[in-house]
Formats: structure tokens, C-alpha cells, sequence
């Protein structure tokens, strides 16, 4: 039996599905019922296993509070295919960073605290970990 490999392109809305879901605090199951749908079928949409319809999308939409094309910022280029005057995709490792409960809660927290230079403080606290870690790797 042959194993379907989901599209890259399914992957990535899901993610942004899962994403916007997790910053709603929303449930799959909540999502389900909203869009009169079983969880499950909600898990298959996240992990890019199903395709979500476009009369689907458009729920979605309206639902998680996003314009269409929330849900395909940074995908992937299709091969073969050039657009014109388009942005570069924004890189996957955010979108993966967003999507796990760490980066959502980090987020969350940052954007609640009032004090800009106690956050750019924070900022090059990280950069100066991250820096020491990268030093490390390289030893």
C-alpha cells in the first residue's frame, strides 16, 4: 500500500491553522463545532492530511478572526513556479516556533509587557544566549 505524502502547501495552512487556533486559545474541539466538524477532522486539517475546501478556508476565516492570505504567508514556493512581485516567504522556523506551546506562551508574555527597553533588554538577553550556545556548538 502506498503512503499519500501530504502537500507541502496543506502542511503549511494547517500549521497556520494550528497557530492562529493556539493564539485564540481555542480548542479543536471548539474549532469543530463552529465549522460543524469533528476534531479529528480538525487534526487532519492541521497536520496537512486533508485539504480544507475553500468554502472551508472561508469559515475558517471568519472564525479565527484572519484574511485568507493569513493562511498562506511563508508557504512554500510551488517548483517551477516564479511570482512576480512577491514577498519572500517568511522563514518556517517561526511559523514552527508559533505553532509549540513554548514560543506561543514566550509571545504571549512579551507583547504584555509595557516597557520598551525592559523588552529590548530581553531581546539581547536571547541574542546573547543564543550567541553563547552558537560559540558552544562551534567548540
Amino acid at each position: 500500500m502506498v503512503t499519500k505524502v501530504p502537500d507541502p502547501i496543506d502542511k503549511h495552512v494547517g500549521s497556520r491553522v494550528r497557530m492562529r487556533r493556539l493564539m485564540l486559545g481555542t480548542s479543536q474541539q471548539t474549532l469543530g463545532d463552529k465549522l460543524g466538524i469533528t476534531f479529528q477532522q480538525v487534526q487532519k486539517y492541521e497536520r496537512g492530511k486533508n485539504r480544507i475546501s475553500a468554502s472551508r478556508l472561508q469559515a475558517m476565516c471568519e472564525i479565527l478572526q484572519v484574511p485568507v492570505s493569513f493562511f498562506f504567508d511563508g508557504a512554500p514556493q510551488i517548483a517551477g513556479r516564479v511570482w512576480k512581485d512577491a514577498e519572500a516567504p517568511s522563514p518556517v522556523s517561526v511559523t514552527d516556533f508559533l505553532t509549540r506551546s513554548d514560543g506561543l506562551k514566550l509571545v504571549r508574555a512579551f507583547t504584555r509587557i509595557d516597557d520598551a527597553n525592559l523588552r529590548r533588554c530581553l531581546v539581547r538577553l536571547v541574542e546573547e544566549i543564543a550567541g553563547e550556545n552558537d560559540r558552544q556548538a562551534r567548540t
